[in-house]
């Protein structure tokens, strides 16, 4: 293809196609933090004087919508640094709660922690960091299309087990587990349900209360707010019981002390607002966009081949191995693109992406995928040159022709 044919050139930024990521942070969520680093900047625990009180109704106020985001009481929801910490409070915090307290009617604690093969690093370590102190962890196997057997986690729980914890949205493919019949399974069996949602809050309606979820973590930047904030969702009736990761104020509800960050948490319920009011409408508008990218790159190569559910996926999602080129090829034979390779990097060893082992995609051909991620600020003619310029760049990477084409 030649570069004429990419079609209008990309503006002076990079097209970014890596929503998965990170979000950009919403200018109208920009606005609303801006005065809380610079006019109220009140600690919100120093109620003693005025500026204290405001930073703490904007911190509730706050807490409000993402209650409401979530389906749940604003009393349930803590406010942490981001999901990864979340995470590891609600998987660490039962658990070695559970280890100091019997259940009622329990003569043992209950040791058995269930977890699913695909889920985000931070889970899958913590879950594994908890063998050291005597726990049982069982990690689940996913089908080709990236959803879990509710048969397969029936099974798991045929022992007694204390908690399982399913992503609801995954941070590769996109694929949607079915939160409600699979927490429904986990409260049959007897233990507590957890869900990181960092990939599903503000994309999908949720409703946690209902659907008997006991512990979820969200995270800001995913849903076009401030990185460095995040929530734990810890279910109150039947309450459930954590134990802190560290010791300090007491603040949080004594799960997460520390001083909150007023502002970044004014922009985190900012975003949270934004996301219930304009979800279903960006649903649409992001899935004609993912549609079109498909289309026009399935046209151009047409053995691309799609990872994981189409049906049960994130709008915005796709994870794509290329017919003849490395992904890495791909990538550097388009630089003007921000997309991302499913691998996982440790230390200068590239490894192929854990996520699509687990659904049985070999390592050549994990070696040959993107995952791209359509967004709130992606536009059609965005959506147009990226579908060219992944086009035209994997045609010269598979020819063997490593210069990357400069756009006309």
């Amino acid at each position: 293809m030649s570069a004429s044919a990419l079609g209008p050139a990309p503006p002076n930024r990079p097209v970014y196609l890596d929503n998965q990521a990170t979000t950009r942070c919403d200018p109208r969520v920009l606005a609303a933090m801006l005065p809380w680093f610079s006019e109220d900047y009140g600690n919100p625990h120093s109620i003693e004087h005025a500026m204290g009180r405001r930073a703490e109704a904007a911190v509730d106020a706050a807490r409000a919508e993402v209650a409401a985001l979530l389906g749940v009481g604003t009393n349930e929801v803590v406010f942490t640094s981001g999901a990864t910490e979340a995470n590891n409070i609600a998987i660490k915090g039962a658990a070695r709660h559970a280890a100091r307290y019997l259940a009622p009617g329990e003569a043992t604690p209950r040791r058995r922690i269930v977890t699913v093969a695909t889920e985000h690093k931070c889970v899958l370590q913590s879950v594994a960091d908890l063998a050291e102190e005597g726990f049982e962890p069982v990690v689940l196997p996913v089908g080709a299309d990236g959803l879990l057997d509710p048969d397969a986690l029936r099974a798991a729980l045929a022992e007694p087990t204390l908690l399982v914890s399913v992503m609801a949205a995954n941070n590769e493919t996109g694929v949607l587990q079915d939160i409600p019949a699979l927490a429904a399974i986990a409260k049959q069996g007897g233990a507590l349900f957890h869900t990181d949602l960092a990939q599903a809050a503000g994309k999908i309606p949720l409703a946690l209360d209902a659907w008997r979820v006991d512990l979820a973590s969200v995270s800001g930047h995913k849903m076009y707010g401030p990185k460095g904030v995040g929530a734990l969702y810890v279910r109150r009736r039947p309450r459930v019981r954590i134990a802190p990761l560290f010791s300090g104020g007491g603040q949080e509800r004594g799960l997460r002390s520390g001083t909150l960050p007023a502002p970044l948490i004014v922009g985190f319920g900012e975003a949270a607002r934004l996301a219930a009011t304009e979800m279903a409408e960006e649903t649409l508008r992001v899935a004609a966009l993912r549609a079109r990218l498909l289309d026009r790159l399935r046209a151009a190569l047409p053995d691309l081949v799609v990872n994981g559910s189409m049906t049960a996926r994130l709008a915005g999602n796709l994870n794509l191995t290329f017919p003849a080129a490395a992904a890495r090829a791909i990538m550097e034979g388009a630089p003007e693109l921000c997309v991302s390779t499913g691998s996982a990097c440790s230390s200068a060893e590239v490894e192929p992406s854990y996520v699509l082992r687990a659904m049985g995609v070999g390592d050549a051909a994990a070696a040959r995928s993107l995952r791209l991620s359509v967004g709130r600020f992606t536009s059609a003619a965005e959506i147009d040159y990226a579908a060219a310029a992944l086009a035209a760049a994997h045609d010269r990477a598979a020819a063997g022709l490593h210069t990357a084409a400069a756009p006309a």
